[in-house]
């Protein structure tokens, strides 16, 4: 492997386009090099970004050339284990978009992949190499408000004018819980290290995907509630509340996009003193960026990756769980 990372693109999605290509255009030792679609046209947006980029008319194809060094796969979530499984068999590293797959159980194969080829697959869970968050998780883990009470996320947008969308349709695995459910779940599985005891769930569902989530229930230290709604106004937080104090997040999973990335840390009165409020702030942090960068530096000199794929199969057996709760199981 070259000093850079050339990276290939599986698919001209939308989001690759806005956010992952850009992404690796900009990181440190990366290169965009490479997109395969079927429809030309669509190349347009990437080769303005990186001029030099090769297109390919076939995902196979540019699994087979062996001047792409890693892959991007962000393809509807129904396909993301083969497409996966099939990037390892080609001997890339493989960063897929979330969720990495439709139930926790089809993690292990990919697991068993990744152990026996000795690459990196990892799914793109580009929260974790924020500061905001390494910052929660040390302050909570730290003790810096006491014993841990309850953890409260909302992540909610409209995309009701656009029906064909593949978070839409269940046939591409959409859903807000699979969307958006893995940045409220997975965070407060990743911030507290501890793992769901018992969840209930209301759900609400149009073209048999859920678009409206209220899930509750019960960690080992603390209570826990996330609304994720694909029908309502966009919004979006996370409050950690401890016996002696709060941390709350701003802009928690789009930052820089829905607004600047604010961490406020609300400290108890201790000594008659009065209480306190310590805000951070990441005005420009590009968590996309840093992802590209971390798995970069994960592939070529061994630097470990913050976000596994057990951890991914913990945030996705979750999610199983909150719809088993739904049914009543």
């Amino acid at each position: 492997m070259t000093d850079t990372v050339r990276w290939g693109v599986l698919g001209a999605a939308k989001f690759a386009e806005g956010h992952m290509a850009p992404a690796i255009n900009a990181a440190k030792g990366a290169a965009l090099a490479g997109l395969a679609t079927s429809s030309p046209e669509k190349a347009g947006p990437f080769q303005a970004i990186a001029p030099g980029l090769t297109v390919y008319d076939s995902y196979d194809a540019l699994l087979a050339d062996p001047k792409i060094d890693a892959v991007y796969v962000p393809l509807p979530n129904h396909l993301h284990v083969e497409w996966t499984l099939k990037a390892l068999a080609a001997g890339k590293p493989v960063l897929t978009e979330k969720p990495i797959a439709m139930q926790a159980g089809e993690i292990d194969q990919l697991i068993v992949a990744r152990d026996d080829t000795g690459l990196l697959a990892a799914e793109a869970y580009m929260i974790v190499h924020h500061p905001q968050w390494q910052r929660a998780r040390e302050l909570v883990q730290g003790g810096a408000i006491g014993d841990l009470v309850f953890v409260d996320s909302v992540f909610s947008y409209d995309n009701s004018s656009d029906p064909g969308n593949i978070r839409n349709r269940p046939e591409t695995g959409g859903g807000s819980l699979p969307d958006i459910g893995v940045y409220t779940f997975g965070a407060a599985r990743w911030v507290t290290g501890e793992e769901p005891q018992r969840l209930e769930a209301h759900i609400r569902r149009e073209n048999g995907v859920d678009v409206f989530s209220h899930v509750t229930g019960d960690f080992p230290s603390f209570r826990y509630s996330s609304v994720t709604s694909m029908r309502a106004h966009p919004r979006q937080y996370v409050t950690f509340q401890g016996r002696e104090g709060v941390i709350t997040l701003t802009a928690p999973f789009n930052a820089g996009v829905f607004g600047q990335a604010e961490l406020a840390l609300h400290r108890n009165a201790h000594g008659g003193g009065a209480p306190s409020v310590t805000v951070e702030r990441w005005p420009s942090v590009n968590q996309y960026v840093n992802q590209v960068e971390t798995f970069g530096r994960s592939i070529q000199e061994g630097m470990p990756y913050p976000w596994r794929l057990e951890d991914a199969k913990g945030t996705q057996a979750m999610i199983d769980m909150a719809f088993a709760a739904e049914r009543g199981n």
